[in-house]
């Protein structure tokens, strides 16, 4: 049975907002860290359709280093979960680390205050009445009257005058709250200004998202962290274990040794209904299987005039989404090397339909490595070992769906192929990092 709880988190940055930061926001960058756990999530994505006009990248600017660095880890099956400590006294709720997504928000419930009642437990939500810097925001908000194009969230006045928003997941699932002010505590000396979220009240899920993509209203703008990172490890096939991978926000030590690509901008002065200018998009070049190079043409993998195939970089993708000809390519040369092996009329989460039953690691073998080119150089290499990815029932598939089957336009790198290797978004100078490394190992 295709697993499908959680499977809304990837579709996420339908809550695109955009609007002014405060202007007695704290200027300087935090660089912070925290726990994170993670769970197996349905293979989708978090993505936004916005009109805007592709231009040249910025030159690169020379920051100052962040005065903080905080560092931990987080057990990984899929999808990244975070544990946040959040309001004052700090309550420590989970997240999805979702760098597709721009509003974070997290359950909440309206128990009022008792005294001598403990924060509650990391699985619970978030209780407004402990905290003393919470707060809602009012009908008359800007956020709650958006007056720029890439608002999609839906949003109303409740009975008390409040921002009220709901919204229906890809499962049919009504999420559903109010905008509200908080902050994140992570220690006596640093605490962040009251950022904006949601607060929900009606889901089913009691995982939140941390939205990390470029929007204004995204956690690391709101909180201005300048960069963050992180290094996925790959999955074990031991029963009841999860590897441990590790989180930065801030700079991390071992920058010196990654390599970059620049980010793709884009400007709000012409309607491209098909792209997400909010997403870390970068400029691949191609796909090589074992020592071929498929004839994919580079511009199948940069935006169109009406914003069609933009690759990104997405936390809260489980798989790689192509665009129809480049997905045809991937699976021409798959039928060529291993056609017979093929689970026939199967298809993976009506997205996926390169799959098997048959012995994993000799079909890897076959397979070769898989190599994502991206500009100066810069390759994502999945070793033939990690080319398929067990999808249960003593099924393995290549981690690779076709995007058109999800209602989109876009090439999407998913965390299956940002295994083994730091992954950091530098939001300073505009650019994403790749480092190799064994994620599963303790690292610096």
């Amino acid at each position: 049975m295709i697993p499908f709880f959680l499977f809304f988190f990837f579709f996420f940055t339908f809550f695109s907002l955009s609007t002014q930061h405060d202007q007695n926001q704290n200027n300087s960058s935090l660089s912070l860290s925290f726990p994170l756990i993670a769970l197996h999530l349905h293979p989708n994505i978090s993505s936004s359709l916005n009109p805007s006009l592709l231009s040249p990248n910025p030159r690169p600017k020379t920051t100052p280093s962040s005065p903080y660095r905080y560092k931990s880890t987080f057990k990984y099956s899929m999808a990244l979960i975070v544990s946040l400590p959040i309001g004052t006294p700090p309550q420590t709720q989970q997240m999805v680390l979702d760098t597709g997504s721009q509003l974070s928000w997290i359950q909440c419930h309206n128990k009022k205050r008792t005294q001598k009642v403990p924060p509650p437990p990391p699985t619970a939500s978030f209780n407004p009445a402990l905290s003393s810097s919470f707060s809602v925001l009012p009908c008359t908000h800007p956020i709650c009257k958006p007056r720029v194009p890439d608002f999609t969230l839906p949003t109303s006045c409740d009975q008390n005058r409040l921002c009220h928003y709901s919204y229906f997941y890809a499962d049919g699932t009504l999420a559903e709250g109010n905008l509200v002010r908080e902050k994140f505590t992570f220690s006596r000396s640093i605490i962040t200004p009251p950022l904006a979220l949601g607060c929900a009240q009606d889901t089913s899920e009691t995982k939140g998202i941390l939205g990390m993509n470029l929007g204004r209203l995204s956690f690391v703008s709101q909180a201005k962290i300048s960069k963050f990172s992180y290094c996925v490890p790959t999955r074990t096939t031991r029963p009841g274990s999860l590897p441990t991978g590790s989180f930065y926000l801030g700079n991390n030590p071992i920058s010196a040794g990654f390599k970059y690509v620049n980010l793709l901008t884009f400007k709000q002065t012409q309607r491209m209904p098909n792209l997400d200018p909010l997403a870390y998009t970068v400029a691949m070049q191609g796909i090589r299987i074992g020592a071929k190079k498929l004839d994919i043409p580079p511009s199948v993998f940069r935006p169109n005039p009406s914003g069609s195939g933009q690759t990104m970089i997405d936390s809260g993708s489980e798989f790689t989404y192509l665009v129809e000809e480049a997905y045809n390519k991937v699976r021409e040369e798959i039928v060529r090397l291993v056609g017979p092996r093929l689970k026939k009329g199967y298809v993976y989460g009506g997205m996926a339909d390169m799959c098997f039953d048959g012995n994993a690691i000799e079909i890897g073998r076959l397979i070769g490595n898989m190599v994502f080119e991206f500009e100066k150089g810069v390759e994502i290499v999945v070793e033939k070992e990690r080319v398929l990815t067990d999808v249960g029932r003593r099924v393995h598939c290549i981690g690779i769906g076709r995007s058109d089957r999800l209602g989109v336009a876009s090439n999407i790198i998913g965390n299956i192929h940002q295994q083994n290797q730091w992954v950091e978004f530098d939001l300073a100078n505009r650019r994403v990092g790749f480092g190799k490394a064994d994620c599963s190992r303790a690292l610096v």
